[in-house]
């Protein structure tokens, strides 16, 4: 073997010795990352913040045995920020028998059943949004949209199906939970689940009585332009 020849394999093997001590030398042990390090940084592409919401909605009570009540809802928010808003939701509709409520006051069971029905609201409360997200639908369009709760107080008004149609005012308690499916910038689909809790008080009994409205309603609501700042 030549000298040239001896002279670069000598140095191709010391090469390869030092290579993996190199390489030791330059690993770093990171450890484990835990959640709170991660912080994931997007722009809003339809914000809310300092901005309001208008909008009108159409719903149904259905699960209410004795009354299926449509109904029309008004709806206004004041966005303090991304998250938190004032909310104000006022309506009206009216609750139609169902097949079992006239079977039971049918002559053949002669019983009409003590309900009352819906006929409007109005409640003051608090929409809290933890999640805005967007999704592919389809491949062909992305949906940005956010989930929110929502917490209301208010009053309902009630009548009575009886002949006497007694009226009743009751202290309502609405939580709800929904979805805002933007359509631009200022339109926006809505959809939302809210459960009315009532506490009445019946003329012909003169007793208390605590009432679920469950009401699932659709909408189109708009925001206002966003401010410059």
């Amino acid at each position: 073997m030549s000298r040239i020849s001896s002279t670069f394999v000598t140095t191709a093997l010391l090469l390869l010795g030092i290579a993996p001590a190199v390489q030791a030398q330059e690993t770093l042990e990171l450890g484990v990352i835990r959640n709170d390090d991660i912080t994931v940084v997007q722009k809003i592409m339809y914000p809310k913040s300092d901005r309001t919401e208008i909008g009108v909605h159409v719903g149904v009570m259905a699960l209410d045995p004795f009354l299926t009540s449509p109904n029309a809802q008004f709806s206004f928010n004041s966005h303090y920020n991304e998250k938190m808003s004032l909310s104000v939701v006022v309506g009206g509709g009216y609750g139609m028998k169902t097949g079992v409520y006239k079977t039971m006051e049918s002559p053949t069971y002669g019983v009409a059943p003590y309900a009352y029905r819906y006929l409007a609201s109005a409640l003051v409360g608090v929409e809290y949004s933890p999640i805005y997200a967007k999704m592919n639908l389809n491949g062909a369009k992305v949906i940005h949209f956010d989930v929110y709760t929502a917490l209301r107080g208010g009053v309902s008004l009630e009548q009575s199906v009886l002949p006497d149609g007694s009226i009743t005012l009751a202290p309502t308690v609405s939580p709800g939970v929904g979805t805002r499916m933007f359509l631009g910038e200022k339109a926006i689909f809505r959809v939302e689940f809210r459960d009315d809790l009532l506490v009445e008080r019946r003329a012909i009994t003169q007793s208390t009585h605590f009432k679920q409205n469950a009401n699932v309603t659709f909408g189109l609501t708009f925001l206002s332009p966003v401010k410059e700042r």
